[in-house]
């Protein structure tokens, strides 16, 4: 087994090679702005690091978000096209379920939640690091306030809102190690993996006019 996990749902790029036991190989780097320049070489890099081809590959596993729309179909539009290439299955897995799973909480609920701009946040709760309960919603911080008090939280919407989370930590975004060795874990159990379906919760924020401004020849 040879996953390539990638994810593009929050500020980072981030890519990982897992060999069915271990991660081989990572990069993260932090940019909301270029996911679509950053993405092809970090998955260069990861390859190299490890000392493998692309066609080593036997299945990617990709964040479904939630997360803003330009940079989560950067992620699923390149997963999927390493799937059709290579003719591997391409899997989805939430990208706060990776959060979760990278935060390492046990036998205490807690919540991760990321930031959705426009003054809120994508969260979920969780029972532990890999069983999530309630989400993910899109909500702001104050309106969650009553339902998440008293929690640990994750990510960086968590530490962007501490009044609503005040016992928040790291880490701050997804890491496709992360989402790789949870993905890895479950396909070893037997358990069937989500299609890579975008979450992404709400409208973008481009939109097409709805009413155009008629122009007559002269």
């Amino acid at each position: 087994m040879l996953l390539l996990a990638l994810d593009t749902a929050t500020p980072a790029v981030t890519v990982a090679l897992h060999d069915g036991t271990d991660v081989i190989a990572s990069s993260s780097q932090v940019d909301a702005r270029r996911h679509g320049e950053l993405l092809l070489p970090a998955v260069d890099r990861v390859l190299a690091e490890a000392g493998l081809k692309l066609d080593a590959v036997t299945a990617v596993v990709v964040g479904t978000g939630p997360g803003p729309y330009t940079g989560l179909r950067v992620g699923l539009m390149t997963a999927d096209t390493f799937g059709l290439a290579l003719g591997v299955p391409v899997h989805g897995l939430c990208t706060l379920d990776g959060l979760a799973y990278a935060a390492d909480i046990e036998k205490v609920p807690f919540v991760v939640a990321t930031d959705a701009r426009r003054k809120e946040v994508y969260w979920a709760t969780y029972a532990d690091s890999r069983t999530r309960l309630t989400g993910p919603a899109v909500d702001r911080p104050a309106d969650i306030a009553e339902q998440v008090a008293g929690l640990p939280a994750v990510g960086a919407g968590a530490l962007l809102y501490p009044d609503t989370f005040p016992v928040a930590r790291e880490p701050e975004h997804v890491s496709a190690a992360a989402l790789a060795a949870l993905a890895a874990e479950r396909l070893a159990a037997g358990e069937e993996l989500p299609e890579p379906r975008p979450l992404y919760l709400r409208r973008p924020d481009a939109q097409v006019p709805k009413n155009y401004k008629v122009v007559t020849p002269k």
